[in-house]
């Protein structure tokens, strides 16, 4: 048992001495190996070193290469500023000096004119007073004063020019007419042949006709009550009288008129005629008549061909079908003014399309919602500026009565197509009065001249013929008198169309056999 247990004992150091002489071995083995690595380590990392020392003188080397480039390039454009401005700064040295002779020069020429200026002054001095001295002598052989010959000179050079300018305006007018009136009489001429009209004439008033006379006392009602909410719903005045058969509807307003005569038309025919049933119908017939307005005026954009007006100028065209201006239906006026600027402008090579627009709204101003006191052609342009039309067409439409300077072409095409259409017999209709009055002052106008003895106005106000005497006043004169009343009569009076004068001087030799 010792002996095992000693065995034991002995095994067991033995095995701790082994392990201990084992351990230390291996210690010294990762010793070593561990130095191995550490010189192993710190030769890469040398290496490594060396490398990155190299890397960056290289890369300093660069940086200071690409350096000296950039001081180089610098220091040469300063030289070349340096040149540059070295030689501006010789040639405006040179330049002063330039200006220095120049200003001596120029004070020497100065000094130079002064002396002759004085000489001249001189010399205008002694002038002066050998044509004093001639002109006294002339006044001593003439028996006239200077001023009085100087008169009598002008007059007579103001005769004599008169007559020569009157002479040439004659020629250059019959040189016009040659060379412009034949191409402008076939532009006019096809212009107004190829464009259908129609003529309308419209009234101040309308007629309602009734079966008898026992509707009048329906439409009059209790104590007046049917006939006055009828005239105050529709603005119209509605006189029933003895006129058998018949009453009218009188108002300015031709709309209103229209919505009156509706509003009667369907009352009379439902027999149903009491104040309530009238406001009734009144409501509904205006918005009837607002809609034929609006479709009046898109059938017309779309007749003439014209696009992308806007929906108030569309209504606007619409309600001037219940116009008229003259007489003269203002829708069919502007319609006929639309296809005769077509057709004119197409002739002259310019833009149809934009004359029918400019014509079709010449007038939109005499339709206009707010009565704006100004002329109807400004306003006319006011309203086309809010809806914006194009420049061309809003100076076409301020300028047609000469409120505005025309400043292109469209323009006078739309002045000229308006006269064309108002000026077309038929087309429009005159107050006898007002007719009258226009021939008197036609005449009396012409009998303001000297040596007139009687006119007369012919052909409807469209001539005038002056009759003067041969015996005080000549041709040169007669011709000056026709210049000199067509003037007038342009500053002084309004028209449609245009007025020829004649002026008549002849000599009768009248002598009796008794």
């Amino acid at each position: 048992m010792i002996n095992y247990i000693i065995t034991i004992i002995v095994g067991t150091v033995s095995l701790i001495t082994g392990g201990i002489i084992a351990a230390t071995f291996i210690r010294k083995r990762i010793v070593r190996k561990s130095e191995n690595l550490l010189r192993e380590a710190e030769e890469k990392a040398e290496v490594i070193k060396k490398e990155k020392i190299l890397q960056a003188k290289e890369k300093f080397l660069q940086l200071k290469a690409e350096h000296e480039k950039i001081v180089q390039e610098r220091n040469s454009a300063l030289q070349k500023n340096e040149n540059r401005l070295k030689q501006r700064e010789t040639a405006f040295s040179q330049r002063i000096e330039e200006a220095q002779r120049k200003q001596k020069e120029m004070d020497a020429i100065r000094e130079n004119l002064n002396s002759q200026l004085d000489l001249v002054a001189k010399k205008q001095v002694d002038l002066e007073k050998a044509i004093k001295q001639q002109v006294e002598q002339l006044e001593k052989i003439s028996g006239l004063s200077a001023q009085e010959a100087k008169s009598q000179l002008i007059e007579t050079l103001k005769d004599e020019a008169m007559s020569e300018a009157m002479v040439h305006i004659a020629e250059i007018i019959e040189e016009s007419k040659l060379t412009a009136n034949r191409e402008a009489k076939k532009i006019v001429i096809e212009t107004i042949q190829r464009t259908a009209a129609e003529n309308a004439i419209e009234n101040a008033v309308t007629v309602f006709n009734i079966e008898n006379d026992e509707i009048k006392g329906r439409i009059i009602g209790r104590e007046g009550r049917n006939i006055r909410t009828l005239e105050a719903l529709t603005g119209v005045e509605i006189i029933i009288d003895d006129s058998p058969d018949a009453i009218i509807l009188s108002g300015f307003d031709p709309v209103r008129r229209e919505i009156a005569r509706l509003s009667l038309h369907k009352l009379v025919t439902d027999g149903r005629i009491h104040p309530a049933r009238i406001e009734e119908v009144v409501a509904k017939t205006k918005k009837q008549i607002e809609q034929e307005i609006i479709e009046t005026g898109k059938k017309t954009t779309i007749d003439l061909g014209i696009h992308g007006i806007h929906h108030e100028l569309v209504r606007l065209i619409g309600k001037m079908k219940y116009r008229s201006s003259y007489g003269q239906n203002l829708l069919q006026h502007s319609r006929e003014v639309a296809n005769l600027c077509a057709t004119m402008a197409a002739e002259l090579s310019l833009n149809p399309k934009l004359a029918k627009r400019a014509g079709l709204l010449h007038d939109i101003g005499k339709v206009a919602d707010n009565e704006a006191e100004l002329p109807h052609a400004l306003l006319g342009m006011k309203l086309a500026e809010r809806f914006k039309e194009k420049p061309e067409i809003c100076n076409a439409i301020g300028s047609h009565h000469d409120e505005i300077e025309m400043d292109n072409l469209i323009s006078p095409i739309v002045q000229v197509c308006d006269a064309i259409s108002g000026a077309r017999p038929g087309a429009r209709r005159e107050v006898v009065e007002s007719y009258i009055q226009r021939l008197n002052k036609l005449e009396e106008l012409a009998l303001t001249y000297p040596g007139v003895v009687k006119t007369y106005a012919i052909q409807a106000g469209r001539e005038l013929r002056v009759i003067v005497g041969a015996d005080r006043v000549t041709d040169d004169q007669a011709t000056q008198l026709s210049y000199d009343l067509s003037r007038k009569i342009q500053d002084e009076m309004t028209y449609p169309g245009q007025i020829k004068i004649t002026v008549i001087r002849e000599t009768r030799a009248v002598s009796f056999a008794k």
